[in-house]
C-alpha cells in the first residue's frame, strides 16, 4: 500500500499545485464525469482557541482546497456536481470560517467549469458559548438532502465494550441522549447523507495533535460528516477503576469535580435558560479544579478507550454505508472511492485539536486509504503508530475492514525527499518530533531507535525541490 509524500514549503499555489500534479493518476482513477465529488476540509473552528490571529495550524488551508477542487473539476468534464462541507464544533461560527476561506471563488471555479459547486454546513444545530458554556442554541438547515441514520449493531467497535456504570459523554449536556443511542445492542450515528451518497469522497484533513485521540488526520477527520454530535461518545465516565476514562485515576479533586459537573450539567440539562447565569462561574471551577491547559479531565489523554471506537466506526459507515443507512457488503470492494489528502504545510502540536502551536512541516500527504495515511502521518510525526488507538485498532477490525493490509506492507513514496521505503525504515524528519499534547507525553513517542541519516531539513527540502 502506497502512501505518496510531497515536500512543498509554503501556502504558495503554484508550489501546492506542482505538489499534486505528481497524483493526477490517483484522481483520475476514482472520478468520472457525472460523479457527486464530496471534498472534506478540516473546518473545525475559525481560529486557535486563545489566539484569534492564529489559524494555519488548526484548520485546512484554502489554497490547498482550491488546488483540488480544479483537478476534481478536470476529471468531471463539465458533468457532475461538487461539494465542498464540514460539521464544524457546534459552538464554531460559520461565517467566521467562511471568511479564511474563498467560497466565492470556488463557486466561480465550478460555474467556469459547468459543474455545480455548493460549500455546505452540515449541522443541524449552532451554539453561541461563554466560557465553555453554551448560553444560546441556534436550529440550522443541516444537509439539504437531510440525514442517514446508520446502526451498525453488533458490527461496531462498542459491540462488546462496557461502559461502565456512568456511561459515555458526547457532545452536549444530555447524557442520556448520548448512552440511548449506544445501548441495547444499538450503536446508532446520524450522518450526512451527501457525504454518504458521495460516489468519491476526499478527504482533506489538517496534521495535528488531538489530545483524546492523540492525533488527528484522515481517520479523525469523519467527525465532520456528523450531522447530529451527542450520538459521538467522546469519553467514558469516571476513572478506570471504575469502567471510565474521563481521569486517569481516581482522586479527591477528581471525585469531586466529577460530582460537581455531573450535577451542573443536569441542571442545564433541563433548564437551560441558567446557561447564562451559570458561564461566569467557570471561572471559579477553573480556580479550584485547574485550567483544562494544564490539566487532564474529559478523556484527554492517552487512556481514553472510548474515542478510538467512535472514529473507526465513522469510518466503516463512510466507506460501507448506503444513504438509507443499510451496509453493502462485508468485502472491501463495496468501499466507497476514497482519497486522502492531508494539509501538514503547517501542522499543529500540543494542545490540538483546538489550540495547537503551529509547526511548520512542509508536507503534503496522500493515498486512497485513510489508515496507510495515517499510519505514515505518525511515523512523520515521530510518534508510535501502535499507541495511536485509532490507528492501531484499526488494523484488527474483523467486520466492514478499514485495510487488507499490515503495518509492513505500506510503503512512503516521497520523490521530492528522495525517499522510496517501507514505513517502518523511515527515518523521523529533521524538522523534529511533534510535541504531543500533555496528556500523551511521555506515552505515544516513539523510540528513536533508527540509524538512518534524518530526513532533509525545511531549507535543503526547499532547495531540492527547486533544482526539480
Amino acid at each position: 500500500m502506497d502512501v505518496v509524500v510531497e515536500s512543498c514549503q509554503s501556502y504558495t499555489p503554484d508550489l501546492i499545485d506542482a505538489a499534486l500534479d505528481r497524483w493526477d493518476g490517483i484522481f483520475g482513477e476514482r472520478i468520472r464525469p457525472g460523479n457527486l465529488v464530496v471534498l472534506k476540509p478540516n473546518w473545525i473552528a475559525p481560529s486557535h482557541k486563545y489566539n484569534p490571529e492564529e489559524w494555519q495550524s488548526v484548520i485546512t488551508h484554502p489554497e490547498v482546497i482550491t488546488s483540488v477542487l480544479r483537478r476534481v473539476l478536470r476529471q468531471l468534464n463539465r458533468s457532475g456536481r461538487v461539494v465542498i462541507t464540514d460539521g464544524p464544533q457546534t459552538q464554531s461560527s460559520w461565517e467566521e470560517i467562511m471568511l479564511r476561506m474563498c467560497p466565492e471563488k470556488w463557486i466561480d471555479m465550478g460555474r467556469r467549469a459547468g459543474v455545480q459547486v455548493d460549500i455546505l454546513d452540515l449541522r443541524e444545530d449552532e451554539w453561541h458559548t461563554r466560557h465553555d458554556v453554551i448560553v444560546s442554541r441556534k436550529k440550522l438547515q443541516g444537509d439539504p438532502l437531510g440525514s442517514t441514520e446508520c446502526d451498525l449493531a453488533e458490527f461496531s467497535e462498542f459491540a462488546g465494550h462496557q461502559a461502565g456504570p456512568r456511561g459515555y459523554f458526547g457532545a452536549d449536556y444530555d447524557r442520556h441522549d448520548t448512552n440511548t443511542a449506544h445501548s441495547g445492542g444499538h450503536h446508532r450515528y446520524k450522518v450526512s447523507r451527501t457525504a454518504i451518497s458521495a460516489d468519491v469522497f476526499i478527504n482533506l484533513p489538517k496534521l495535528k495533535t488531538h489530545k483524546k485521540a492523540g492525533m488527528t488526520a484522515s481517520l479523525k477527520n469523519l467527525v465532520g460528516i456528523n450531522t447530529y454530535k451527542n450520538w459521538l461518545p467522546h469519553h467514558t465516565e469516571g476513572t478506570p477503576d471504575e469502567g471510565g476514562d474521563q481521569f486517569p485515576a481516581r482522586t479527591i479533586k477528581s471525585s469531586t469535580e466529577r460530582r460537581v459537573m455531573d450535577r451542573v450539567r443536569q441542571i442545564l440539562s433541563s433548564h437551560g435558560e441558567l446557561c447564562p447565569w451559570v458561564a461566569p462561574l467557570k471561572s471559579v471551577s477553573r480556580f479550584v479544579f485547574g485550567d483544562t491547559r494544564q490539566v487532564i479531565r474529559n478523556g484527554s489523554w492517552f487512556g481514553n478507550d472510548t474515542i478510538w471506537r467512535m472514529i473507526l466506526d465513522l469510518n466503516k459507515i463512510l466507506l460501507y454505508s448506503n444513504s438509507d443507512g443499510t451496509l453493502r457488503p462485508n468485502v472491501p470492494s463495496s468501499r466507497k472511492p476514497y482519497i486522502t489528502i492531508v494539509d501538514a504545510i503547517v501542522s499543529g502540536e500540543g494542545n490540538g485539536p483546538e489550540a495547537p502551536d503551529p509547526k511548520r512541516t512542509g508536507l503534503i500527504i496522500a493515498g486512497t486509504n485513510a489508515v496507510a495515511v495515517d499510519a505514515v502521518c505518525a511515523r512523520f510525526m515521530g510518534f508510535d503508530w501502535a499507541k495511536i488507538p485509532s490507528i492501531q485498532n484499526a488494523f484488527g477490525i474483523q467486520q466492514y475492514p478499514l485495510c487488507d493490509f499490515s503495518y509492513s506492507d505500506i510503503t512512503v513514496a516521497a520523490p521530492s525527499l528522495k525517499l522510496h521505503a517501507t514505513l517502518n525504515t523511515v527515518p523521523v524528519p529533521d524538522y523534529g518530533a511533534f510535541r504531543p499534547h500533555f496528556g500523551w507525553t511521555g506515552h505515544i513517542e516513539a523510540s528513536p531507535t533508527l540509524t538512518a541519516p534524518t530526513l532533509r531539513s525545511d531549507k535543503k527540502a526547499a532547495h531540492h525541490q527547486k533544482a526539480l
